[in-house]
């Protein structure tokens, strides 16, 4: 009798995952319905949905730059030398460029194949704002650009100014330098600190935790937020990019991340079950700063060193953007053909490469995807004014390549940890079976 009400409850158990899952439902429910209703929809934005949605945020924001800087100086410091230290960053860079190189020539391919934008009457588009993201993508070329521009705002001139503004490239590194200052002391002198900050590092994983209550609510008012605003009449013209967007995705995780993680014995398909919730959570909140803390956790259950998951996973952040890259290189030709345009072999290579260096010179921006488009455009003759046309729809767009950005970090960690030969098999056996027991 007791072992039956056990397993009931286990099945019943309305853990974190469903409470999202039911909270992006009953969102797009109630967006729906204020869509349609304008006389509550401003009022219910202004004071109920949008500060709901800011809080939870704002409170992920909070927690990021202290995680950060504490497990990457305890990671680092746990590498031991520059030799190590140095061996781990060229494979952590070599991979990520090579998978997202890889990211955009799909995205291009199946741009090419299907043809998303081939036959739309742009007369029925709904034109969008983009100066906001002009302005920005004006104060980026300001700057010089590229991998010029990533290391001169890699090096903090301070490094407080940088984490109020909560820029994460100076702020790693920084950790990374502290944490090598911290390993080249002697034992007896770094160990006290060091203990002081893998406590505050665990600290603020629980502090995560307790912020994770909240993030129902904060799903609930972002997702009701966002359909409140674009309303599903303005999609239908656009279904074709949406559909081709999340079927490009799907494609690059199960065929290029799968190849890539049963080349390391890795179950893509395992890791995915493994991070439901977190996938849920980035999805319906288009941030991959919602679930940073928690991926980093559960890596290290999975088998991956600290040393390995704190140095790959706050790097990845910025420069393993699977997701980011994919949609930007379809977004582009989807562009091309709405003006009819034919983009020869040699511009599609132009395009590659414009991307792949402007994708890593504005890492951390807000609305980075439409500022990379903004500076990529022009290089191959596309009219900027097409990207008015999906901007309305970007957010759903955000969401399906948030999640793939998840997916590629998470499966980062496991690749590198098991290339730098500091994967623990049992540990991640035994989570495994745990995880399956839940």
């Amino acid at each position: 009798m007791t072992a039956n009400y056990t397993s009931t409850k286990k099945l019943f158990k309305f853990g974190l995952g469903w409470q999202i899952l039911l909270a992006l439902i009953l969102g797009v429910i109630v967006g729906g319905c204020l869509n349609e209703n304008a006389e509550y929809k401003n009022w219910l934005i202004l004071n109920f949905l949008s500060p709901a949605g800011q809080i939870f945020i704002q409170l992920i924001k909070m927690i990021v730059i202290p995680i950060v800087i504490s497990t990457l100086i305890v990671g680092v410091a746990g590498v031991g030398n520059t030799k190590k230290l140095g061996s781990l960053g060229f494979k952590t860079i070599v991979y990520f460029e090579f998978i997202t190189t890889i990211a955009i020539i799909v995205g291009i391919s199946f741009a090419n194949i299907f043809q998303p934008g081939v036959g739309i009457d742009m007369s029925k588009l709904t034109q969008f704002n983009i100066v906001p993201y002009e302005k920005i993508n004006q104060e980026v070329e300001n700057h010089p650009s590229g991998i010029i521009n990533t290391i001169l705002t890699m090096v903090p001139s301070n490094v407080f100014s940088a984490m109020v503004s909560g820029d994460i490239l100076p702020v790693i590194f920084f950790a990374i330098i502290f944490g090598l200052g911290l390993s080249a002391l002697s034992k007896n002198k770094k160990q006290p600190l060091l203990d002081i900050i893998q406590a505050f590092s665990e600290t603020m994983f629980r502090v995560t935790n307790i912020i994770m209550m909240y993030a129902p609510i904060g799903v609930f008012s972002l997702i009701a937020l966002t359909v409140a605003n674009f309303g599903f009449e303005s999609l239908v013209p656009l279904l074709k990019l949406v559909f081709l967007v999340h079927c490009a995705i799907i494609f690059f995780i199960i065929v290029v991340l799968g190849l890539v993680a049963r080349y390391f014995t890795i179950k893509i398909f395992t890791l995915m079950k493994i991070l439901k919730e977190e996938l849920l959570l980035a999805y319906s909140t288009a941030s991959s700063e919602t679930v940073l803390p928690r991926i980093m956790d559960k890596m290290e259950r999975y088998g991956a060193s600290k040393s390995v998951t704190s140095f790959v996973i706050p790097i990845g952040y910025s420069f393993n953007l699977d997701g980011s890259t994919l949609y930007q290189s379809i977004a582009a030709i989807f562009i091309a053909q709405l003006y009819n345009i034919e983009l020869s072999i040699w511009r599609e290579i132009i395009l590659v490469c414009t991307l792949m260096i402007t994708s890593k010179g504005i890492a951390g921006v807000p609305g980075v995807s439409f500022i990379v488009l903004l500076s990529t455009l022009d290089s191959v003759g596309i009219p900027l004014e097409g990207l008015a046309f999906i901007a309305g729809i970007d957010r759903i767009l955000d969401m399906a390549r948030t999640a793939l950005n998840v997916i590629g970090n998470a499966l980062a960690v496991l690749v590198i940890a098991k290339w730098e030969r500091n994967y623990d098999a049992e540990k991640a056996r035994a989570y495994e079976k745990h995880f399956h027991c839940l």
